[in-house]
């Protein structure tokens, strides 16, 4: 990908201006330096050739661009999905898949850069290996929500409707895309995602998601109005647990702080799980499903 072309990418998904400016500077480096543009060409080459693709060895090349040019590798690899964006839209052509579900989709990429300043400081993404679902057509963005087919790999039984571990169902991603959690765009986006995938799923249409939002607890922590307990309401909860190092505090609080008592208390949540915290609580996960009307 040209310099150029990855501008408008950067420009099209609302990246901030600032944050573009220190990507392009990243991207002149890895371009820049010999062994650096090879290894990052080496990567995307992976890619736009015929699946299957390794996108581990995609990564560990873009690694190995960001050591040799002086790029943070959170950057590279950002800038290494970045800059397959144009061949991702060509495979979406392909499939006769829209522009708009292209963009939706991809609007990840900005997400992910978000979070990746909050939490860490950096421009880029720490959580790259996140962005294969995308990148190979199986993961796609309907609205507020993300979906992927998957087995569902249990038993589940309600109102005359069965799915067994051979049930293909719908898995439900809550991205970060600093809005609200709004009931209504969920039910939207589920309705969104329904029609979109009906001809893979041979059987009843389910809904399945696995996150620390369908922790039971959260109905204690928060009120219930909250859009964390509505969304959670939604689900039928039939397995959950609790984390005993707390992997999901970076999600709530932007930082791999894990004091509770150094953690920020600047919204209603954010001080009701402080609290939660600091009373001897602890965070946990939820595995819910549930069958689309």
């Amino acid at each position: 990908m040209k310099r150029e072309e990855l501008l408008h990418v950067l420009n099209t998904l609302g990246c901030e201006p600032e944050d573009v400016t220190v990507l392009l500077r990243a991207f002149d480096r890895l371009q820049g330096h010999p062994e650096a543009r090879a290894a990052f060409d080496e990567a995307c080459a992976l890619y736009r050739a015929a699946p299957p693709h390794d996108h581990a060895e995609m990564l560990r090349l873009a690694e190995t661009a960001a050591r040799h040019s002086g790029v943070h590798e959170y950057a590279a690899e950002f800038l290494l999905y970045a800059c397959l964006s144009d061949t991702l839209l060509s495979r979406y052509r392909e499939r006769g898949l829209s522009e708009t579900l292209f963009w939706n989709t991809l609007q990840d990429l900005r997400y992910k850069l978000e979070e990746c300043k909050a939490v860490k400081g950096i421009v880029g993404t720490f959580v790259a290996s996140w962005f294969e679902g995308f990148f190979e057509l199986t993961r796609f963005a309907f609205g507020r929500l993300q979906c992927e087919v998957i087995p569902f790999e249990a038993d589940y039984e309600k109102d005359g409707k069965t799915l067994t571990p051979t049930s293909r169902v719908l898995n439900v991603h809550i991205p970060r895309d600093g809005t609200p959690l709004d009931p209504a765009r969920c039910e939207e986006a589920y309705a969104e995602a329904a029609a979109f995938f009906r001809k893979e799923i041979d059987g009843p249409m389910a809904f399945v998601c696995f996150s620390w939002l369908l922790y039971p607890e959260n109905e204690t922590i928060l009120s219930d109005k909250s859009n964390i307990v509505r969304f959670m309401k939604r689900y039928d909860v039939i397995r959950h647990g609790t984390n005993k190092n707390r992997p999901d505090l970076w999600r709530l609080f932007d930082t791999d702080e894990q004091n509770p008592d150094r953690l920020p208390t600047d919204t209603s949540a954010r001080r009701a799980y402080v609290r939660h915290l600091q009373n001897g609580g602890k965070l946990g996960w939820g595995y819910g499903v549930f069958f689309s009307e």
